[in-house]
């Protein structure tokens, strides 16, 4: 049975409880809007997705269908089972964090998916152990051959989505990417909001 539809508010977190075997439908609702990704076996969060550990499992630089993201105690964790979007999803980039922001030439505070993932997880009472490298959905990062990166504008379309099943009874988060200096989110408009649903 699926849940209402849940709001990732723009430049904002939200952090969710799913079930083992239950999935997660993530929406890009108005298209062109990164969303980090997380999840933590709600048991113990100090095992959590691993971009490190998801990558030696499957062996690209991008999942596809039927790839199972790993933890870092080398477990399955979330399964991509469908995906509408083009399949540009980055493994590589850590989360941004205020820090980051200033390297960007920002002298104040800028909203961050690091505090976001902190907030998110905090409306359910916990606490991150550490900020680990997101799956960052819709984020496209070009690469060549000589092992150059770029900053890529997402292919995917407004109601494009993203189904994750989950292997393990899972804490997950989200942060609808607020960085709107580099065009990872479009260069159409500032970072909009996304949705998620538990199926």
């Amino acid at each position: 049975m699926a849940s209402d539809i849940i709001t990732i508010p723009a430049r904002r977190g939200k952090a969710a409880r799913v079930p083992r075997g239950r999935s997660v439908k993530v929406i890009n609702t108005h298209g062109q809007q990164v969303v980090d990704t997380w999840a933590f076996n709600a048991e113990d969060l100090r095992e959590f997705m691993s971009m490190e550990h998801s990558r030696v499992n499957f062996m690209k630089l991008r999942p596809a269908l039927g790839d199972s993201f790993f933890s870092n105690a080398r477990r399955p964790i979330l399964t991509l089972v469908e995906d509408t979007s083009g399949g540009a999803h980055d493994t590589l980039m850590a989360a941004c964090d205020n820090a980051r922001y200033g390297l960007l030439g920002c002298a104040e505070y800028h909203d961050n998916c690091t505090d976001n993932l902190a907030a998110g997880l905090a409306e359910l009472g916990l606490e991150p152990p550490e900020t680990p490298s997101p799956l960052n959905l819709f984020m496209n990062i070009p690469w060549t051959p000589a092992g150059e990166l770029a900053w890529g504008e997402p292919v995917s379309k407004p109601g494009d989505y993203v189904v994750l099943r989950a292997e393990l009874d899972l804490i997950v988060a989200f942060s609808a990417c607020p960085q709107d200096i580099l065009p990872i989110n479009g260069r159409a408009g500032p970072p909009t909001e996304a949705h998620f649903r538990i199926e």
